[in-house]
Parts: structure tokens; sequence; C-alpha cells
């Protein structure tokens, strides 16, 4: 059984040689399918629900090849890979929408902190409380798809120390969610939020999974994870898609209570609380080290690296995947545990003096050749 899922990308506009320039207002208008984001400076597109993993390629690459063909068009302008302002523009807001109200907000109380570029992947659980229940566990695993994703080492031409600047400095808002026990207390909580003004809408819940639909909190049918990078290569992303996928598909079939659900009596040995908390402490740890993070496992609260512990999953979930025929969809992940992700490559080569001007423009170049020889292949040029 495969769900649908489908992806929230957003993505720089810059130069070839990475300095981040706004065009999302001439973007939103003139071209179909993207939104603005309130800084002008990065834009999104949105990819339909999709059962199959082929489709969702194409979906990915199409957007951006005519996001370059446009951007061309208004001069030499492309796309950079990355989640950060990562050779500077920190000091300025560039708002896409004046007049927008939130946008107001989001400038005034966050600045250029929210001014970021990542992957959102939606995956359909149409059952309330099934995806409840998958939210729970997905927000206590989070941080190994941050550790998969990280790419965001540069903020303002400099090393910040962290493999994720931007999960690091994104402002988590409300500042302390629960594990949510079922759909009633989701909604109490929101209704609360709401009340208290922790939260100035139903969208504006920043944590790193949340359950979505189109009538928040009430009408849900999707799990969204919200921590990853923007990870600018769609085979890698289809990898840790399918990790995902295939964690969920094995939540599913177990089912609320069962020793998956990290509120079931026997799952853990923590509190809701003290899980909260481990989640918390690991999505930290994950943004400072990504796959070298030391991370607390909530199950057995020992401690183990992400990188074993997603390599533990990967075997766990291999025969799940041939089965259902995304074994060569889920098969790249094994090449991020050994080679780096994104964060890790460009680090090495900034131990190895290279300045970060120069690997985010060789960056750019290597996204734009990858996008091109895609599209070639999926008959898209």
């Amino acid at each position: 059984m495969l769900l649908s899922k489908g992806f929230e990308v957003e993505i720089y506009t810059s130069t070839p040689t990475g300095d981040v320039i706004g065009f999302s207002d001439r973007i939103v208008a003139n071209l179909h399918g993207f939104v603005r984001e309130p800084d002008s400076r990065n834009v999104e597109y949105i990819t339909p629900p999709f059962l199959k993993y082929e489709p969702l390629l194409m979906a990915l690459v199409e957007p951006r090849q005519k996001l370059r063909s446009y951007l061309r068009s208004l001069g030499d302008y492309t796309l950079m890979p990355g989640s950060t302002l990562a050779l500077g523009g920190t000091d300025h807001f560039y708002r896409s929408d004046p007049n927008n109200p939130y946008h107001t907000y989001i400038e005034q109380t966050y600045g250029t902190d929210v001014v970021t570029a990542s992957i959102h992947i939606n995956v359909g659980i149409p059952d309330l409380e099934l995806l409840i229940a998958a939210c729970r566990l997905i927000r206590l695993e989070a941080p190994l798809y941050l550790a998969l994703s990280a790419a965001s080492p540069f903020l303002n031409g400099k090393a910040t120390g962290f493999h994720s600047s931007r999960w690091q400095m994104f402002p988590k808002t409300p500042k302390e969610v629960p594990l949510f026990r079922n759909h009633h207390h989701f909604v109490e909580w929101t209704e609360q939020q709401l009340q208290l003004g922790t939260m100035q809408n139903v969208r504006h819940l920043w944590s790193s999974v949340r359950p979505n639909g189109d009538n928040r909190p009430y009408n849900l049918n999707r799990l969204e994870l919200r921590i990853s990078d923007l990870v600018i290569d769609p085979v890698a992303l289809l990898a840790i898609t399918s990790l995902l996928e295939m964690r969920l598909t094995q939540f599913l079939e177990a089912g609320i209570g069962s020793s998956l659900d990290p509120l079931a009596p026997n799952s853990s040995k923590f509190t809701p609380s003290e899980l909260a908390e481990i989640a918390d402490r690991n999505e930290i740890a994950a943004a400072t080290n990504s796959l070298d993070a030391v991370l607390t496992h909530w199950q057995t609260g020992e401690e183990i690296t992400a990188r074993e512990w997603v390599s533990n999953l990967y075997e766990e979930l291999r025969s799940r995947a041939k089965d259902s025929g995304v074994w060569c969809f889920l098969s790249p992940l094994k090449k991020i545990l050994e080679q780096g992700n994104e964060a890790q490559r460009w680090l090495a080569a900034y131990h190895n003096g290279i300045s970060p001007r120069q690997i985010m423009t060789d960056a750019i170049a290597s996204a734009e050749k990858m996008d091109k020889e895609l599209a070639e292949a999926l008959l898209l040029a």
C-alpha cells in the first residue's frame, strides 16, 4: 500500500555566484503554480499529491525548469541550493506583499530568521486518529530527517557551527508543543493557543511535524513534515520521502497502541512531557551535527548517532520497500549515509580552504546541471 505524497518546495532566487535577489512578486504574477513567501527572495511551488514516485520526480523538476527559464528572461539569475541566506542579506526584510497584515506580523516579530528555504513533505493519512498518532511517532523521529537533509551550514558568508543553521534559528512556534493524545486534544490545544495569541492563525503552528488539511484543526487529511532543509537533489529527496513513507506504512499496520505509538503503555519508558523534551533536544543536536549528532532514542533512552539510527531503520524497512515496489527510490539513502548530506559535503570543502562564496557558486552550477540532465531524461526539456 502506497500513501499519497507531495511537496511544498521553498527556494531562493539568486545570481550564479550566490547573491540572493527577490523576484517572487513578478514570479507569482507571471508563472502559474508559484506562491509568494513573506520575503520576496524565496518562492514556493507545490506538487500535486501522487501515490507513485515517478510522477513526483517530474513534478519536482518541471516547475524548476520553468522558473529557471523565466529568471533567465529577467537577466543572469538562477536558483540557489541551501536553506539560509548563506552569503548575506539578513540585515533587511524584503516584503513580497507590503499590504498583507500577517506578513507584517511575521516581519516585526521574527525578522529575517524566517527567510529560509525548506522542503515540507506531506503524506496523506485520511483517518483522523491514525493521523494524530502518526504525528506522535514522526515528531520523535523528525530529527533523523533533518540529519539527512541538512543544507545550511553558512549564514552571512560564515560557517555558523551548525549543519542546519535554518532549524537552529527558525522560530519554532508555539515554544512548547505536546504530543497530542487524540484529535480532540489537538483541536482543544489549537483553540487555546489562538485565544492566548501564541498562534496568530491556524497556520501558525511552526513545529517539526503537524497534521494538515483544508480546515485546520478540524478537517485534517495529511501529515506534514516541516523539519527538512531544502534537498535540491530530487533523487535524494525521494529517498528521504520513501524512508518516511515506509515508516508510516509500518506504523499504520501496527496501529494506535502498538509499540510504535509513543503514548502506548509499553512503547517507551518516558512520560509524554519527557518525550516532547527528548524530541526538542534531539532536534537541536541534529541541527548542530546532523548525521554525526548523538541522539536519545525515544524507546530505549539509549544514546545513538543519527547515522546509526537511520541505518537501522533503513535495514528494518528494506523488505517493506521491496514489497511495495519503491526499493529503487529508497536505496539512494545509502549514498547520503556514506558520503554525507549537503551541509557535510560543503563543510568538508570549507575546511579544505574553499570559501563559502565559491562553495555556493559551485553548488548553484551543479544544481542547474543536475536539473537539466533530469529534465532531459524525463523528456521535459
